[in-house]
């Protein structure tokens, strides 16, 4: 289930793109909260916080309470949407959405895979080919699940471990449900045959051959027909 972490936070008094423009000059990251029926609400964050948050890796599966200062004002919220910036990837701006106890949502929960060294045919060179790295579910959301834990006990090469292998909180419920499909696999290592030094020897010597045999040739040709 998902936990309420906290965000500090600071009102922003215009809304736009000046505005938020001005906002990432002083230092801070615009937002925006939305829903429940009410006016949206711009408010700027600390960027480093919101990295922090972000390199964590359950950003949009995590509920966060939105502590605005100077207003006492709090909002209870669920990430849905980040801009990063193309080149540095810090930030730009964040839209939150208002939430909640009775709020269902879609979201992209991360997996965790656990136990690789359980794994025979990881123990044997093979090679974790994970086709999804989060699944999308639907729940209510105080029931989302931070992560999904995926074991991988006792798989072997060949191997795979489809959606029916994993347990998920009552409640929430796989956007695919038409299949039981497939989140990794143990693939079998892959083996770069090298040549040997023997065998560039051999190359080398046989080279070498044929430049004296050309050489030979091309002098026999140049030498004048001696007269008797």
């Amino acid at each position: 289930m998902s936990d309420i972490s906290i965000l500090e936070a600071e009102p922003r008094e215009r809304a736009g793109k000046g505005a938020a423009r001005a906002e990432r000059r002083a230092g801070r990251v615009p937002c925006v909260i939305y829903g429940a029926k009410k006016d949206p609400r711009s408010i700027s964050i600390d960027p480093l916080v919101l990295v922090k948050n972000l390199s964590a890796g359950v950003f949009f599966s995590t509920v966060y309470e939105v502590q605005i200062n100077g207003s006492g004002d709090k909002e209870r919220v669920l990430p849905r949407d980040v801009q990063l910036h193309p080149v540095t990837d810090v930030p730009q701006h964040v839209d939150f959405l208002r939430v909640t106890s009775a709020t269902k949502v879609t979201v992209e929960v991360p997996c965790r895979f656990l136990n690789e060294e359980e794994s025979e045919g990881l123990k044997r060179g093979g090679v974790l080919n994970v086709v999804r790295y989060a699944i999308e579910v639907n729940c209510a959301v105080d029931t989302i699940p931070q992560e999904i834990d995926v074991d991988l006990t006792g798989l072997d090469i060949g191997d795979s471990v489809h959606f029916s292998h994993v347990s998920l909180p009552d409640g929430v419920e796989p956007t695919i449900s038409d299949r039981d499909f497939t989140i990794a696999t143990i693939a079998a290592p892959t083996i770069v045959e090298e040549e040997t030094e023997d065998e560039e020897g051999e190359e080398g010597l046989d080279m070498e051959g044929g430049e004296g045999e050309g050489a030979a040739e091309a002098e026999g040709e140049g030498e004048a027909p001696t007269e008797e």
